[in-house]
């Protein structure tokens, strides 16, 4: 792939990114994120005014769907591409790349966020019932774990049949080029972010101008001070029984 073939690549996935993101801040339902969360917390940092719980609610939404986002629309496309693979046919395997001897399945996140064991389990699973379906191919099965960032350490288990690469490691091994891992991140132009980052912003300036007033006639009084009573009987309170 050319250096501009790339450049495109990356400003497309970076679009659909922002776009997604921008999806989410215009679903984001208050009251359901304000039931999840803690409102002793809020009046012990001394938060007052109703606009700062509402932008903190918001950035811990969002935050904490990025790197999913991140991964899923950024990441997997272009390694999708620039691997030259396929879409696997499993579910649970990202890409496929078939040689004459060897098919090598990932399953691609964003970064090595450790696996809990019920995770590693459904993943060895996965690539338990792909190798399986492959056995009529007569080829070395080769299952690989990849993380786009991040180093890891040599894991050895006995418990698992896949392998786990991140970062350079990962990018060197689908491209062939030891310094892939760089060119990503050059290729990532501040212009086209910035860009995106202005339609972001109008879209996270109306949901925190929509939910702050909304927040504000749910759990302020008619003097503008948060309701704390109020709020923490919607947080907490026993479920009414409907009649």
């Amino acid at each position: 792939m050319t250096g501009r073939k790339l450049q495109e690549l990356i400003a497309k996935c970076l679009g659909d990114f922002y776009t997604r993101r921008m999806e989410i801040i215009r679903g984001i339902e208050l009251k359901t994120i304000l039931r999840r969360k803690n409102p002793y917390l809020y009046k012990a940092l001394g938060t007052e005014r109703a606009g700062d719980i509402v932008e903190s609610i918001l950035l811990a939404y969002i935050s904490s769907s990025d790197e999913t986002i991140f991964g899923n629309i950024f990441f997997e496309p272009i390694a999708k591409v620039v691997s030259g693979g396929t879409v696997s046919p499993s579910e649970g395997v990202d890409v496929a790349i078939e040689g004459p001897s060897k098919y090598t399945a990932f399953s691609i996140k964003s970064g090595p966020n450790p696996y809990n064991s019920s995770a590693k389990k459904r993943q060895n699973s996965e690539f338990l019932a792909l190798r399986s379906r492959l056995l009529k191919l007569k080829k070395d099965f080769d299952p690989v774990l990849a993380y786009c960032y991040g180093r890891i350490g040599r894991r050895k288990s006995t418990s698992v049949i896949y392998r786990e690469v991140a970062g350079q490691e990962f990018w060197e091994e689908i491209t062939g080029d030891p310094e892939f891992y760089k060119k990503l991140i050059d290729l990532i132009d501040r212009e086209v972010v910035a860009k995106k980052k202005r339609a972001y912003q109008t879209e996270w300036d109306r949901a925190v101008n929509k939910h702050s007033i909304e927040f504000g006639n749910l759990f302020c009084d008619k003097g503008g001070a948060i309701n704390w009573e109020k709020l923490i009987e919607f947080n907490s309170g026993k479920r009414q029984q409907e009649k």
